[in-house]
């Protein structure tokens, strides 16, 4: 009650503003009704007491020292939630609001700039949503400084934001804003600080910036910018900080950038810049920062960059530099990060490396040579050194151990030789060392359990030889174990046990032997552990494999239990057999020492003789009737594998088909899936058919349920090298939203892909067959679309195109997770034929790019971004992406992009979440999808890109500016 007369009572105070002077007691009623908006579960709003004076001692109040009216409310980090009600706007005199780092919701109120005194608005880090309405920026007047980065708002920036000529500073970040820049913008002259970051702008930026003479710092990264930059650009003459990293920007650069030379932190990265690196960077003297990384940049690096003396940080990496590494550079002593990874340089390293004070060397990914010469300065302050894939050679040299800052260490991919140096003692903060993939040989070093700062040691594929060292054991912190490939020896140390850390140990393809230490079992957070191609025996402990690929135990032939499908030997109990003429001082186990053996003469009881005799009886009855069972196992098993399957599909005879039959399994010594092969003859296992084949499930001889895909491309199918070529290729794909391939069968008429069974069923299903009680919630379908983009982007990552995107073939596995199936197998095919592509694979409409229809057009991943645009319209619609009608044909990305284009997007979304769904997040999700059904193929983003974004509309808050490092 007390609440709602307060309400009444501001209602009539508000009318009543134009002939009733403003009073003390206004301020207060403001605060309070403010204040009756929100949850306060910390009480800091504690001292906020309508009884009071005036507010001047309240927590978060400034008052004027005159007039005792309320000049600042600053409530930052205080942890309160709710609306910003209309309270506040009683607060007539009012210089600075200050609400960050709250979780205030709802829409942003336009009145708030009503308050002519105010000049500071800083409503940053807190959860409001909904477009910035256009009347936010109609009446500036005195406005200054406008935050409302962090947040969920959405919608195009207003262009009444060209009224506020008085701003200095506006910062939008980190928010949902999508459109172009407004040309209005342009028109702030006074503005100094313009940070539009991580938003959804696109198109290009307008010329004419370089008319904002006034401003010093820029920030546009993390948008969808595309186009050249302005020529202007130039004319920002006092700009100190560039950032337009993580766009579509293109071109060469242009040469007015030159006099930007005030300018001391510039970032072009991850756009699609290209043309030489230009000489005149060496005219921005007051370069601190040059970052260009991940562009189309070629050429040699300029000698103007020694120019640079206050360079502190420069990264070229990810472009296509050639040459070697300038001296020159040895003039930037300010200099403390150089990264030139995954480029083309040449040539050796330059002497002033090592003699700089740099603390991160990155070079990784050329073609650098030579041997690595370390300057033995007495302080050195590196701190990351990674040459890993070039071809540098010769011994690597013991001074590392002077690198005391020394953090990562990554050489590998080289050509190194010699033993590992001894560099372990000294360097007690070493975190990763990774010398994998070089030709050293003789003993890991013992002194490696000083390095107890170590996580991820990684030495496979080289000759090592010798034992795991004991002294490993003092790791305490590694998580990860990589020995692959070499030719340890011994047991694995008991010690290893200790390290509770470890996540990862392969110690694959080695000479170790022994039994497996039973307390590996207890190692809280292990994750894989590969043993494969070693000589262990004995039986493996039990629990030990639980979840981990029987694969990692193969190719040790003396293991046994469950967990290789052996049986371990029943161990009798050995009779006792005395030499009466040995001293009672003799224990039983000497006198039977290999040695005694050889040289005493053991007298038998007749007993122990027709005990001896009667056991060798029963094991050769036992060995000749396994040995006969096995024969005929054996037989029957190929007999199944290969009448069953040609019984089916083929017309050649079973002999033809056993000599000319090839079945590998991925990961297994034992590729028998003659289960397998008579479930095939079973149509009722039969699980669909598909534009590449048809579909069964069946069970392998160790239980694990699998699916056969039998191809009906035969006659296309590429020759068998080329055909094993591209799946084994596939079967290298692990990805947690892959289906996982297992195998496969060959003959020339017949091809089987063997994939993993995922329990689900298919999208397609969930979506349009469901009840309406099991449909698919928000949460459920944005998680199914971001899984879908992440393997989207791997499978891209590697060069692999998917070709089939469509909700059949995105599976659900029982922990609701998406897996994408036949992904790439239109590569099985002589040639991308579009008509068998087009007609015969993309069996579902809807989902085809444009491009197929034209046969000049290059076929690339935009075509799976295409897809996949129609895959998200159609997990939040609900709706199939064509739907014939009696007199007509609904596409449904030209029914979401009319409602779109008419605001009322939101009613497209699937009727049967019935709202439940935040519109902050499915808004932007159903512009992405549009943005990928673009008709031209270059203003699709990446799957990389889409993968960002989905995450930035998931959690804004966290895509806060990272460091160039």
């Amino acid at each position: 009650m007390k609440t709602r007369f307060l309400f009444f009572l501001l209602f009539i105070l508000t009318t009543a503003a134009e002939t009733t002077d403003p009073t003390l007691n206004d301020d207060i009623l403001g605060l309070i009704v403010f204040k009756a908006d929100l949850e306060d579960p910390q009480s800091k709003l504690a001292s906020w007491n309508e009884d009071d004076v005036d507010p001047c001692g309240w927590v978060g109040v400034k008052c004027d020292s005159r007039s005792r009216r309320v000049a600042e409310l600053s409530l930052d980090g205080l942890g309160l939630s709710g609306k910003i009600g209309r309270g506040l706007l009683q607060l007539s005199s009012l210089r600075k609001l200050s609400l960050s780092r709250n979780n205030f919701s709802g829409a942003l109120n336009p009145d708030l700039t009503r308050l002519e005194n105010l000049h500071t608005v800083d409503l940053s880090d807190n959860a409001l949503s909904g477009p910035i309405p256009s009347k936010f920026f109609w009446q500036c007047r005195s406005l200054r400084s406008v935050s409302l980065a962090v947040n969920r708002l959405s919608g195009e920036i207003p262009a009444t934001v060209g009224n506020c000529l008085t701003l200095a500073s506006l910062n939008l970040s980190s928010n949902l804003i999508s459109g172009s820049l407004p040309s209005e913008i342009l028109s702030l002259y006074g503005l100094r600080v313009l940070d539009l970051s991580g938003n959804f702008l696109i198109g290009k930026i307008p010329s004419g910036m370089g008319r904002m003479f006034n401003l010093r710092t820029v920030s546009l990264k993390r948008n969808w910018l595309s186009g050249i930059l302005p020529d202007d650009i130039g004319g920002c003459l006092l700009l100190r900080s560039l950032d337009l990293g993580e766009n579509l920007l293109s071109g060469v650069l242009p040469e007015t950038m030159r006099r930007l030379a005030m300018c001391s932190y510039l970032s072009l990265r991850s756009n699609n810049f290209t043309g030489d690196v230009p000489l005149w960077l060496g005219d921005m003297k007051n370069l601190r920062t040059l970052d260009l990384s991940k562009n189309g940049f070629s050429g040699g690096v300029p000698d103007s960059i020694g120019s640079l003396q206050f360079l502190k940080r420069l990264n070229f990496s990810e472009n296509s530099l050639t040459g070697s590494l300038p001296e020159s550079m040895g003039s930037c002593r300010g200099l403390v990060v150089v990264d030139f990874s995954r480029n083309s340089l040449v040539g050796s390293l330059p002497s002033w490396l090592f003699q700089l004070g740099l603390q991160k060397i990155l070079l990784s990914g050329n073609n650098l040579n030579g041997s690595v010469r370390i300057s033995s300065a007495s302080e050195q302050t590196v701190q990351i050194l990674d040459l890993s894939a070039n071809t540098f050679s010769g011994l690597i040299p013991s001074e590392i151990e002077g690198l005391l800052s020394l953090q990562t260490l990554n050489l590998s991919h080289n050509f190194f030789i010699g033993s590992i140096p001894v560099i372990f003692g000294k360097l007690n903060v070493l975190e990763v060392v990774d010398l994998s993939v070089n030709q050293l040989h003789g003993n890991i070093p013992q002194e490696i359990g000083a390095a107890v700062s170590l996580r991820d040691l990684k030495l496979e594929k080289n000759s090592l030889s010798g034992g795991i060292p004991i002294q490993i054991g003092n790791c305490s912190s590694l998580t990860s174990l990589i020995l692959s490939h070499n030719n340890l020896s011994g047991p694995i140390p008991p010690t290893l046990a200790k390290l509770t850390n470890l996540q990862i140990i392969d110690l694959s393809r080695n000479n170790l032997s022994g039994n497996l230490p039973k307390e590996l079992s207890a190692l809280p957070h292990l994750l894989s552990l590969n043993i494969s191609h070693n000589f262990f025996s004995g039986e493996v402990p039990s629990g030990l494999f639980n979840k981990i690929s029987p694969s990692s135990l193969s190719d040790n032939p003396d293991l046994c239990g469950s967990a290789v499908n052996r049986s371990c030997s029943t161990v009798l109990p050995k009779p006792i057999v005395l030499n009466p003429n040995s001293s009672s001082s003799h224990s039983p186990s000497s006198e039977f020492s290999p040695e005694n053996l050889r040289h005493k003469k053991i007298i038998l009881s007749i007993s122990a003789l027709i005990a001896i005799g009667a056991a060798v009886l029963i094991a050769l009855g036992v060995i000749t009737i396994t040995l006969l069972n096995f024969h005929v196992r054996a037989a029957t098993s190929h007999s199944a594998a290969t009448l069953n399957i040609s019984d089916d599909y083929m017309s050649q005879s079973p002999a033809t088909d056993a000599n000319s039959g090839k079945l590998v399994m991925f990961g297994r010594d034992d590729p028998d899936f003659s289960t397998g092969a008579h479930a095939i003859l079973n149509k009722d296992c039969e699980l669909g058919r598909g534009g590449f084949g048809t579909v069964y499930k069946t069970v392998l001889r160790d239980g694990k349920p699998v699916v056969i895909k039998k191809l009906t491309v035969s006659s296309l199918v590429k020759s068998r090298d080329d055909f094993e070529r591209e799946i084994k290729k596939f079967g290298k794909m692990k990805h947690p939203n892959l289906v996982c391939l297992e195998g496969y069968y060959w003959t020339k008429s017949l091809q089987l892909l063997i994939y993993e069974f995922v329990s689900g069923g298919s999208l397609f299903k969930h979506l349009h067959e469901s009840p309406e009680l099991n449909c698919l919630s928000w949460q459920e379908r944005f998680d199914i679309i971001l899984g879908v983009a992440r393997s989207l982007a791997h499978l891209h990552r590697h060069g692999i195109i998917h070709y089939n995107l469509k909700s059949n073939n995105v599976l659900i596995d029982g922990s609701g997770e998406p897996k994408i199936a036949d992904y790439g197998l239109a590569k099985l095919l002589p040639m991308l034929d579009r008509y068998i592509l087009s007609s015969k694979i993309q069996s579902a409409l809807g989902y085809m790019a444009p491009e197929f229809a034209c046969q000049a057009v290059k076929i690339t991943d935009k075509c799976d971004v295409y897809g996949f645009g129609v895959l998200v319209l159609e997990i939040v619609t609900g709706k199939k992406p064509v739907e014939y009608m009696e007199d007509d044909v609904v596409v449904l990305c030209d029914v979401v992009r009319g409602a779109l284009d008419e605001g009322r997007v939101e009613e497209c979304l699937d009727g049967r979440l019935a709202g439940k769904f935040p519109v902050e997040e499915a808004v932007p999700v159903v512009k992405l999808g549009l943005i990928c059904t673009s008709q031209v193929p270059s203003n699709r983003p990446d799957m990389n890109e889409v993968v960002k974004i989905l995450e930035l509309i998931r959690c804004p808050q966290d895509s806060q500016a990272d460091d160039l490092c």
